[in-house]
């Protein structure tokens, strides 16, 4: 699918044009949103603007170089988009803005939920002018930094949930017997591979407005304008940091789990342990005097029997206080 934007004072104009059977006015297009695009609508966009559009394979390239570059007077620039943020499975995919003078063209095969936000923002009168493909492009950015700051706080008060409840100390033993280790691991583990994505989008974002600050036409751009890339860079470096210490923080949860699976594996070895020494004498007087000899002491005596029992019952008895008394149980 392929939507062209054309500005009209503080709101954009949206034509959709699906298999190119209708045409729009081009004249005052500053952005064309390529959704899973067909070759015929990359071609089309080709001879509008005089520019190579990227094929999926080259936007999944990791190299700077492959995703940062000059070309035909055009700015190439992919960043990393998270879609599926709040599903079990979330996923990273491609988005490539190619800025062309005032006008920007986007590539994507998935549908980002900024996308959604800042278009749904720009066609509604009354808000922040978008006069050419370069603040349409700031807008975007800004709505990505939005979506993960958001995703960032959500995963952070999850992170505070998990850690209250490995470290909670005052619980009753029922709640603490209740508590799946295995099952914390395991949430864990999601917040990990979350933060693992937020922190590649962040530092993709990041790279992106470098190096769109850094080219030679700079110069031309408003000095507001610039301002504004400033702030967005300084902002994708901020939560970056942020991502980072909470990737430590899963990562002590992790190493704290991980040790209290083992602590409680070394209570239930120690209790076999206590146990099986608790009843090792009174196994080894029932043993003696279940032998069946002829002569033994005590065979005939009218008490051994019960002597027999209440020296067992003392055995067992014996070892169980001193273990207590140690603090070994």
């Amino acid at each position: 699918m392929l939507r062209i934007y054309t500005a009209s004072g503080t709101h954009l104009n949206c034509a959709v044009i699906d298999g190119l059977s209708e045409r729009a006015d081009l004249a005052d297009a500053i952005w064309y949103d390529l959704i899973d695009p067909t070759r015929e609508e990359e071609h089309f966009v080709e001879r509008s603007l005089g520019v190579l559009v990227p094929t999926r394979d080259e936007m999944k390239d990791i190299e700077p170089s492959a995703r940062l570059y000059n070309e035909a007077n055009a700015e190439f620039m992919t960043v990393t988009a998270l879609i599926n943020l709040h599903e079990q499975d979330p996923l990273k995919a491609p988005v490539t803005f190619v800025l062309v003078g005032k006008t920007l063209v986007t590539i994507r095969y998935v549908q980002p939920r900024p996308f959604e936000i800042f278009e749904a923002g720009a066609i509604r009168p009354g808000g922040r002018p978008l006069a050419s493909g370069e603040m349409v492009m700031l807008g975007l950015l800004e709505a990505f930094i939005d979506r993960l700051a958001q995703v960032l706080e959500t995963t952070g008060d999850e992170l505070d949930a998990i850690s209250r409840d490995v470290f909670r100390s005052r619980v009753k033993k029922a709640a603490r017997k209740a508590r799946n280790l295995e099952a914390l691991i395991e949430k864990i583990g999601n917040k990990g591979d979350m933060l693992t994505l937020v922190r590649e989008s962040l530092v993709s974002i990041l790279r992106l407005t470098t190096f769109h600050q850094s080219r030679e036409t700079a110069t031309k751009a408003t000095r507001d304008i610039r301002q504004e890339f400033k702030i967005l860079q300084r902002d994708a470096a901020a939560l970056g940091d942020h991502a980072g210490f909470m990737s430590n923080k899963v990562t002590f949860l992790l190493d704290a789990t991980l040790g209290l699976i083992n602590l409680e594996q070394n209570q239930i070895i120690k209790i076999f342990s206590v146990a099986a020494v608790i009843f090792l004498p009174p196994t080894l007087v029932a043993s003696i005097y279940g032998m069946n000899f002829e002569h033994m002491p005590e065979l005939a005596w009218q008490f051994g029997y019960p002597m027999a029992l209440a020296g067992m019952v003392g055995s067992a008895i014996l070892p169980y206080l001193f273990f207590k008394r140690r603090g070994w149980l």
